[in-house]
């Protein structure tokens, strides 16, 4: 039977944790508020919220935090929450804490999806209409890859995790070809449009975006943990998890739809962010253990925190110029990364 209970110490330190994160993430948001190239205190940034809140919208301040700051952050903060619980829910499905939501082709789909529709677009895609077609291409080509490494990994005796694995490779490996070859073919402005868009930015964040983000992050929220039994079930092996009663190729198709769904929605709207869905939740296992009833909401907590952090220092770093957040979190992710291939090596020559 598997329990949802802890131990005294790790509830304790579950519940320390999500508390912390949870107090840490509006902190975030408001650094990011007042930080940028035009400096506002976190008493200006407040009295601006204030003003907004009232319908208010007539200084300098309102205007900089109400349609520049104010919609970028929040949507930081819910596409690092959508990516991290994405990430959690993979790592359970292929019982592997290094493994990341691009390993079922998402992210190479959605980065194809949106490189063709900019290609073949051209100059007519400009403005917020060129932007809603390259989102929806995006994210179009993302779960048509999702869905075509599913059927590639489902036989008539069931669903492959294994087969999904090599799937995934080889159809990132096919999209991040037919990508380059794209670009191959276009003229230096379009060229550096993609590349651009590739790298992952929150610099054209706004409110039907975050509307539309905010949107997906619920449904995660609300769906995801819903197969936190299973996922611990899964930890277990496929065949111990069906002898509890886990339906398993139902409850593959639904994380791997949702998956689909979080990451390409991530990618369309924000371009491609690394290491997010990594680093964050093989962060929070190591922290409190891998009872996902728990480590699914502290990774959207502590990938909410990782993204604000990082768009925050991306618009700071540099400014007036603004770094891609992806090449941030690229940056902070892989020396994390590294270190944990270390120990993992170093505890497995021990044992």
């Amino acid at each position: 039977m598997i329990t949802n209970r802890l131990p005294g110490s790790r509830a304790n330190n579950t519940r320390l944790l999500i508390l912390s994160l949870a107090a840490a993430l509006p902190l975030a948001i408001v650094i990011g508020l007042i930080s940028g190239a035009a400096q506002l205190t976190a008493t200006e940034s407040l009295q601006a919220l204030w003003h907004l809140a009232g319908g208010h919208n007539t200084g300098q301040a309102e205007t900089i935090v109400g349609r520049i700051r104010l919609p970028r952050v929040l949507l930081a903060a819910v596409m690092g929450a959508n990516l991290a619980m994405c990430g959690a829910a993979m790592q359970g499905l292929f019982r592997n804490p290094l493994a990341d939501p691009s390993l079922i082709g998402v992210t190479a789909g959605a980065s194809l999806g949106g490189a063709l529709v900019i290609v073949t677009g051209g100059r007519l895609l400009e403005g917020y209409m060129g932007l809603t077609l390259i989102s929806a291409g995006a994210f179009l080509g993302g779960v048509l890859a999702v869905l075509f490494v599913y059927r590639l990994a489902t036989s008539a005796n069931g669903t492959s995790v294994a087969t999904m694995l090599l799937a995934g490779i080889a159809i990132t490996a096919l999209a991040g070809a037919l990508g380059s070859m794209l670009e191959f073919f276009v003229d230096n402005e379009m060229l550096r449009r993609i590349s651009l868009w590739k790298m992952g930015g929150l610099d054209g964040a706004s409110y039907p975006r975050l509307w539309l983000g905010g949107s997906v992050s619920i449904a995660l929220l609300l769906a995801l943990p819903r197969y936190a039994a299973a996922l611990n079930a899964l930890l277990l092996g496929e065949s111990e998890a069906r002898h509890l009663g886990i339906d398993i190729p139902r409850t593959k198709l639904a994380l791997v739809v949702w998956v689909a769904i979080g990451v390409g929605t991530s990618v369309a709207l924000v371009g491609t962010i690394a290491f997010v869905g990594l680093v964050v939740p093989h962060l929070i296992r190591l922290l409190i253990g891998p009872n996902h009833r728990y480590l699914l909401p502290a990774s959207a907590l502590a990938g909410a925190l990782l993204l604000v952090i990082a768009d925050t220092l991306a618009r700071v770093a540099l400014s007036p110029t603004e770094l891609p957040v992806g090449i941030i979190t690229a940056i902070v992710g892989v020396p994390f990364f590294i270190s944990l291939l270390r120990q993992r090596h170093h505890y497995g020559m021990q044992s």
